[in-house]
């Protein structure tokens, strides 16, 4: 016991220093108050308003998407775009809802139909809150840096996967169908085509007019806040529709639900429960599919706006503060949340000039959303307007620059975007998007896993000359360059392209530069040694030069040093480190030991890389 409390200081101070590498700052918003004044404050309100007014809407239509009432997507625009800022490195992303996340959501519950509304009110908060969890454990793990092996085309595909998905998701609403929701893309088809029958022109009128305004207002009136003039002009044009003087022709039409002020309470998510860990062994995939998805929005959106501002970038703040936005969101019925590009962009062209233009924009949401409480303005929305919005919003998702750029570059990356989308199409969307982080990582390894080895040999002027084919092999010693990474997935090649030139019996040494090898691990090492003694039983010797001081300390560590040592005598060695100040140092103590072992006595040796020689074909 007292062993263990001896060594608890030590671990607690570990783990402070552990975190203190992460550089997170808990509250970067208190550096912005000393330099803040009436003018730029001025300039966040104007940017906050514009905003707020496409926010708001958009939120109510990815509630929609998520299958939620419309009050989860307007708190999630209030409660993330408030939070996010107090926390962020890039001062200008405006954090909430967004369709990726939003989508993921109604993907899941697609796939449990068995879930009913009233227990979606409960998970929902467990589920957002959980996520932010991941993000804030992942920024403080930085674990975000292991993004940049996500390729692209992974999240290409699964944007195109998911708008379709949403296309074929809304048209039931569009057309007044109703219809079973169906898992998949396919069965959604199905279920439409198979009660075409009971389809109504009226919610197809108002979705189609919707639509014509949308594209009309996104070709002529790009400035104006499209979203909320298209829901208060159809809202209104229904209302007169269904009033007597028309013979209330629209009164069937399905609306939106109005929300009160009970719908607001705050309180925090119901996990102290005995069924906690039945929940979170079913939800556990959406939270790590979402907890990744809104990681990966962040990041790419803190790029884009950084690009444009010149901010330094610190994307583990980043996924620290979507963190703390979707752990403050879940006391409140919100969506989760992750960084908007639509958004982020109208704030960066509205003129905004710090982070309090995001919690500006939060407040002003706050207040839009107390008036809406207690008047019954949305119950007057019907549900094909919203539908029709969330239908133009997914055509927007079809990038085909995107599409182009993925499908042209390698074949790799088209195979990821196809694999990613069909996917989408198929599956839950957070086994989607894993599968394709899947095949993309794999091809990733595929490429590193190939370490490239030159041969070189001396030539009867003592200079290195590169080995071109079998015949311009001089016998007795060989130096092997080994180029790239030395992971688990290169190991076995590493040892086999090694053993074939072994192979040759004219060799007596083999010189191993590993002066741009990297990242040995266990099983790298592991082949290293088999490399050893099997060239060991041939009656030949390796030799290691250029290793740098971590290949050195990798071969200490794991005793490989000792087998690479074996036989030598005092003052003998078979590794030299690579020397900064004379890179060929190294290679010419090997060759001295070389010609050490196989005998001969010739030791004045001079080394160099000669560029005439030309490469092999």
């Amino acid at each position: 016991m007292r062993k263990i409390s001896r060594f608890l200081p030590l671990i607690a101070k570990n783990i402070r220093h552990f975190f203190r590498q992460g550089k997170i700052d808990p509250l970067p918003a208190r550096h912005t108050i000393p330099r803040y004044n009436l003018h730029r404050a001025g300039k966040d309100m104007r940017a906050a308003f514009d905003v707020a007014l496409v926010g708001l809407p958009q939120g109510m239509a990815f509630a929609a998407m998520a299958g939620l009432a419309p009050v989860f997507g307007l708190m999630a625009a209030t409660v993330g775009t408030f939070i996010a800022p107090l926390f962020t490195k890039c001062r200008l992303t405006v954090s909430g809802p967004s369709n990726a996340t939003a989508f993921m959501l109604a993907s899941f519950f697609l796939a449990h139909p068995d879930i009913p509304p009233e227990q979606k009110t409960i998970l929902v908060p467990i589920i957002v809150f959980f996520a932010g969890l991941l993000c804030v454990t992942g920024a403080f793990m930085k674990a975000t840096e292991l993004l940049q092996y996500v390729s692209r085309s992974v999240l290409v595909g699964y944007i195109t996967g998911a708008a379709t998905l949403i296309i074929a998701s809304q048209m039931r609403d569009i057309m007044g169908i109703d219809a079973p929701g169906g898992r998949t893309f396919f069965t959604m088809c199905d279920g439409i085509f198979s009660h075409l029958d009971s389809a109504s022109w009226k919610p197809l009128s108002l979705g189609a007019a919707t639509l014509a305004l949308f594209f009309l207002m996104k070709k002529k009136c790009r400035a104006l806040p499209a979203l909320a003039i298209i829901l208060i002009v159809m809202s209104t044009l229904n209302s007169l529709l269904d009033m007597e003087w028309c013979g209330r022709l629209f009164s069937d039409v399905s609306r939106l639900r109005d929300f009160n002020m009970s719908d607001l309470t705050c309180q925090p998510p119901v996990i102290f429960t005995d069924a906690i860990f039945d929940q979170l062994y079913l939800l556990f995939p959406i939270i790590l599919g979402i907890a990744f998805l809104s990681t990966l929005e962040q990041t790419v959106m803190s790029k884009t706006i950084s690009a444009k501002t010149g901010e330094r970038l610190n994307l583990n703040q980043d996924t620290f503060a979507v963190g703390m936005a979707n752990i403050a969101s879940s006391f409140t019925t919100s969506l989760p949340c992750s960084a908007s590009l639509t958004r982020s962009m109208l704030n960066y062209n509205s003129g905004a000039s710090s982070r309090f233009s995001g919690m500006y924009c939060g407040i002003l949401c706050l207040g839009i959303i107390l008036i809406l409480a207690n008047a019954p303005l949305i119950s007057s929305i019907p549900r094909s307007v919203l539908a029709a919005l969330v239908l133009a919003n997914a055509f927007t998702l079809f990038d085909k620059r995107a599409l182009r750029i993925c499908f042209r570059s390698t074949p790799g990356d088209g195979a990821v975007l196809i694999v990613t989308c069909l996917s989408a199409l198929i599956m839950p969307l957070h086994t989607a998007i894993f599968i394709g982080v899947a095949l993309s990582v794999s091809l990733f390894l595929r490429k590193a896993s190939k370490p490239e080895l030159v041969e070189y040999t001396m030539d009867e002027q003592g200079a290195l000359t590169e080995i071109r084919s079998k015949a311009d092999r001089v016998p007795q010693i060989s130096i092997v360059h080994v180029e790239g990474d030395l992971f688990f997935g290169a190991a076995e090649l590493f040892r086999n392209q090694v053993q074939r030139i072994a192979d040759d019996p004219t060799l007596a040494v083999i010189i191993l530069r590993l002066k741009n090898a990297r990242n040995l691990d266990a099983t790298s090492v592991w082949a290293l040694e088999d490399l050893i003694r099997f060239t060991r039983e041939h009656h030949r010797h390796i030799i290691i030069s250029g290793a740098s001081k971590s290949v050195y300390r990798v071969l200490k560590k794991s005793g490989v040093l000792e087998t690479l040592q074996e036989g030598c005598k005092r003052g003998e060695r078979n590794i030299y480190l690579y020397t900064p100040n004379n890179p060929n140092l190294s290679t010419r103590h090997a060759l001295i030991r070389a010609q050490q072992l196989i005998g001969t006595k010739q030791a004045d040796i001079s080394i160099y890389f000669n560029p005439n020689v030309p490469k092999p074909a």
